[in-house]
């Protein structure tokens, strides 16, 4: 009989909380400091782990982010696998979310906006 197919799901939330507090207790690289585990989506075979992360930083410091990032990975990696107890530890690849970005910038669009105009069809 088979499951219920949603083992992904649970190994990447399970995935993104144990980097959570593996970046805030036991990476000992500043570079690392604003870093926030957003999203984590990994593949059917449990073998590649898609990390969203944001860094509330200028933009000129995120590859600087992304490659103290990348110099972790091997010792994150390490970390989940004797954490998690699968049989293999997956693959850790960090992709940048700008959705908080995006959302500032929408957020200062609306503060532009003047309040109490009416449109052309509230006549």
């Amino acid at each position: 009989m088979k499951g219920r197919g949603d083992r992904p799901a649970r190994v990447g939330e399970r995935i993104r909380e144990e980097l959570s507090l593996l970046l805030l207790r036991k990476v000992n690289d500043p570079g690392l400091a604003p870093v926030t585990v957003t999203e984590v989506s990994v593949t059917k075979d449990l073998r590649i782990a898609h990390v969203n992360y944001s860094a509330l930083i200028a933009p000129s410091g995120r590859p600087a982010v992304a490659k103290a990032l990348r110099r972790s990975s091997g010792f994150l990696r390490r970390e989940l696998g004797r954490l998690l107890g699968l049989r293999y530890a997956p693959e850790l690849q960090f992709h940048y979310d700008d959705s908080f970005d995006r959302g500032a910038r929408i957020d200062a669009i609306l503060r532009g906006i003047p309040e109490g105009k009416e449109g052309p069809d509230e006549g």
